[in-house]
């Protein structure tokens, strides 16, 4: 299995013959309003370009999966792709019918921890809560997946989440190989962060079994945990060798 970071949430899963497009934010620099005016710069999203191998690497997509439908995870030019390659989706039940009537060739969508057959292995949805306090609420339905695909690694992505009993479960009963962290802490002007703190973020990794793939940071402007704040805390975690924090465009390979 390969992971090919693209930028913040966006990823692709190379696996065989199967490139697996994660929440694909695909417009260009600065083409959503800021998240954020006062309590972060106020700057149009995304900050930073999709990298020069981009184009490359969305040539090859052959599925999507769809956490949740905030535009960080799926924008305008995201449903562009999606729809016009009439790329299989892959998404939360919840979110069936928003999908569909945006044009996009949903072929499965999944209910909260029922196993689902997926590529010749299994995905499972998983709940996830965005937010701490009452701003979960309005941030609305959110579903990250459990993956496992055959003689490959298995991968959780946890999605926007803060650190729940339902992320902390999947980590120990399932023990994915690679669990993907949503690390940017994000926050609205108001309410509490909408992704996990910092002392989440270290039980996250300190509590994954395996390694983890640390995204969702330096891309968009409610997001204050960058990758060099979260190198210092990985740190002092000694965990090092086991968190991954790709650049935009890096990729990493792992053994099953």
């Amino acid at each position: 299995m390969k992971i090919h970071h693209l930028r913040s949430a966006t990823f692709v899963i190379e696996s065989n013959n199967n490139f697996i497009l994660v929440d694909p934010m695909l417009g260009k620099k600065g083409s959503i309003p800021p998240f954020a005016f006062f309590r972060h710069k106020p700057r149009k999203n995304p900050y930073v370009s999709m990298p020069a191998n981009s184009t490359d690497i969305l040539s090859k997509v052959t599925h999507a999966v769809i956490t949740h439908l905030h535009p960080d995870h799926l924008d305008a030019k995201g449903y562009e792709f999606l729809k016009n390659k009439n790329i299989p989706v892959t998404c939360n039940q919840l979110d069936k019918k928003k999908l569909i009537k945006k044009g996009l060739n949903v072929v499965s969508s999944l209910e909260y921890q029922k196993p689902t057959d997926f590529l010749k292995g299994k995905i499972i949805g998983i709940p996830a809560r965005h937010g701490y306090g009452f701003i979960a609420k309005p941030m609305g339905n959110v579903m990250g997946f459990y993956i496992e695909l055959p003689d490959e690694p298995s991968i959780y992505i946890s999605s926007d989440t803060i650190y729940t009993n339902d992320v902390e479960n999947t980590l120990v009963d399932l023990k994915p190989d690679i669990s993907v962290l949503a690390a940017g802490s994000a926050q609205f002007d108001i309410g509490g962060p909408l992704l996990m703190n910092i002392a989440d973020i270290a039980k996250f990794i300190t509590n994954a079994p395996n390694k983890v793939y640390a995204n969702h940071m330096e891309a968009v402007n409610h997001c204050p945990t960058d990758r060099n704040k979260l190198k210092q805390l990985v740190a002092k975690l000694s965990a090092v060798e086991k968190v991954i924090i790709p650049g935009d465009g890096e990729s990493f390979e792992l053994k099953s």
